[in-house]
């Protein structure tokens, strides 16, 4: 039997290669197909602050004789019904859903398809899809929003690993937040957060981050984000990881040795509420709030925030929001974060 030779030798190969890449890279419109919409070459990835207004981009490069252009936020791994925020034509467009409320058309010039969203959520964050619809040659072109902000662990004030996958998610919102996606707790992650207890994400998963492997926290598998998988949503009990973004208002502290209930009373003599855990972490992580004393939150909980870390002050040579857990509502310690 005779071995045949490669048709191309592996050099000749290697370089075929290396072109064809070189090729795909200068020529993804062509690959791609699009004929009437500009692929977005700098601002595919789109960054905004709750509260904030951005544009989406979509250009058209050819404008076809009979056309609609449709937005739709994709949802993650396509559940649920699509969800059109609007449509459009050479006349008019038609805006759907609480989203197409807060939406309209950049319309800088005739060949701009630009969505606009006003006061940004932290729900918005995701990918959006500016599609031409052109009966047979309809094409499309994908945007993602990224929401910047802050991912915090947060547990129930009876201990550990108390809340099933819906009471994590309502947990997160009454502290000015949402469950946290795995691409803001990686993110979080590459930050700086370092945490030793499980929570629940936004998919049902349910992980947590360690940069300094320990016995505790795992054993000493290497440092990143470990994973427990799909859990039961309705059965299984973790803690939950929250995200939150800037606030329109703003926080302060009030001195002096409260118990629960006058902290409360001194915020709203100063036209303010106790301030909920988001918000503290926001203002820590966007205005670098720094304080040195603890104060009661409006969940009963007594945190205090670090941007600049000395051994007074917790004594963790990171920044960070410092925890006391939830003392005795009537011990008179603690003074007040409230927000206004």
């Amino acid at each position: 039997v005779t071995e045949r030779k490669p048709l191309l030798s592996k050099n000749c190969m290697a370089a075929w290669l290396r072109f064809a890449k070189l090729y795909l890279n200068k020529s993804k419109d062509f690959w791609n197909n699009l004929k009437y919409l500009l692929e977005p070459p700098v601002s595919a990835d789109v960054t905004g602050r709750s509260g904030d207004n951005v544009t989406l981009p979509c250009i058209l490069r050819i404008k076809p004789s009979h056309y609609k252009v449709k937005w739709t936020k994709i949802e993650p791994e396509n559940v649920g019904p699509e969800n059109i925020i609007m449509i459009s034509n050479a006349h008019a467009n038609k805006p759907y859903g609480p989203l197409g409320q807060r939406a309209s058309l950049r319309k800088a010039h005739a060949m701009d398809a630009s969505l606009k969203l006003s006061n940004l959520e932290l729900e918005d964050g995701g990918m959006y899809r500016c599609e031409l619809v052109n009966g047979i040659e309809d094409e499309s072109v994908t945007i993602t929003l990224r929401i910047e902000g802050v991912v915090f662990p947060y547990q129930c004030k009876n201990g550990r690993y108390r809340f099933n996958f819906q009471e994590a998610k309502e947990a997160c919102a009454e502290q000015d937040g949402i469950l946290a996606t795995y691409n803001q707790l990686y993110r979080a992650w590459t930050e700086g957060l370092d945490w030793c207890n499980a929570g629940w994400l936004l998919d049902g998963t349910v992980h947590y981050p360690i940069i300094h492997p320990r016995p505790v926290c795992g054993g000493e598998l290497p440092s990143g984000i470990r994973s427990y998988g799909t859990k039961d949503k309705n059965n299984d009990r973790f803690d939950a990881f929250c995200f939150t973004s800037q606030t329109s208002g703003s926080i302060f502290y009030i001195s002096g040795s409260f118990s629960f209930e006058q902290a409360g009373q001194s915020c709203k003599r100063q036209g303010a509420e106790l301030a909920s855990v988001g918000q503290l972490y926001a203002a820590w992580h966007f205005h670098n709030f720094d304080q040195c004393d603890g104060g009661w939150l409006k969940d009963g909980s007594v945190r205090f925030p670090i941007s600049n870390p000395r051994n007074l002050c917790g004594g963790i040579p990171e920044a960070g929001v410092r925890s006391f857990g939830f003392p005795d509502k009537n011990t008179h310690v603690y003074g007040a974060y409230c927000y206004r």
